[in-house]
């Protein structure tokens, strides 16, 4: 098994080679084995792909750095309040992933477009309470509250957030989000999808590439590409 610290480093570097980096922001965390109440996290000041062992800092479940020399981010929050609700998931993702930013400006749900979007047929939620950073405890639990049991969701007009029990699949969980809204978004300059997928059949799709070898498989794909 590969150390989680490891993992985390390696989540972010996949995450940043597939145009999901934003500069520093964007986070990525990680629920230790051993200790559920407390979570590895990228630094803040860092972009997704400097993080090593070193610089990964550990929080708890209540949002306070524990232990780790860099600062930590004001949106930990989102993190801290997802795991707290989740005890199902350990590990989660935020970024500023560039096509669900703009397509939450449409105002538009997110249709099965392309095979992306079948994994989203069973519904995304949008929060949109605010479209400012998610900075106190009680933002963060109204993140959670409308992430519900789903494992994405988009910030809108800003960002998105994915959920899932290991690292592997809630990357690829934001990398399969962002790309169904970059093909929906492409049918929309088109004029508009006209033929969609039918609602069963793209959950059966979304569901049968919903698997752990998958997850690992992309997630070993693309970090072999940042080397």
């Amino acid at each position: 098994m590969k150390d989680p610290k490891t993992l985390l480093a390696d989540a972010g570097r996949v995450l940043a080679h597939e145009g999901q980096g934003d500069y520093v922001a964007g986070h990525v965390s990680l629920r230790l084995p051993d200790a559920p109440d407390h979570f590895l996290m990228k630094p803040a000041g860092m972009g997704l792909e400097e993080m090593t062992a070193e610089n990964i800092i550990t929080v708890d479940i209540e949002g306070n750095k524990v232990a780790g020399t860099f600062g930590r981010h004001n949106e930990v929050f989102i993190h801290s309040e997802v795991l707290r609700a989740r005890p199902d998931c350990h590990a989660v993702v935020h970024t500023h992933a560039i096509y669900a930013v703009v397509f939450s400006s449409l105002g538009k749900p997110l249709q099965a477009v392309s095979n992306d979007g079948a994994f989203f047929a069973g519904g995304l939620p949008v929060f949109s309470e605010t479209t400012d950073l998610i900075i106190t405890p009680e933002r963060g639990k109204a993140v959670a509250r409308t992430l519900g049991k789903h494992g994405a969701l988009i910030l809108r007009n800003h960002g998105i957030v994915t959920a899932a029990p290991t690292m592997e699949e809630a990357v690829y969980l934001a990398l399969k989000l962002n790309q169904a809204c970059q093909a929906q978004m492409m049918a929309e300059w088109a004029g508009g999808a006209k033929l969609v997928g039918d609602p069963a059949e793209a959950m059966a799709k979304g569901a049968y590439a919903n698997r752990p070898d998958i997850h690992t498989g992309i997630f070993n794909y693309v970090l072999r590409r940042c080397k």
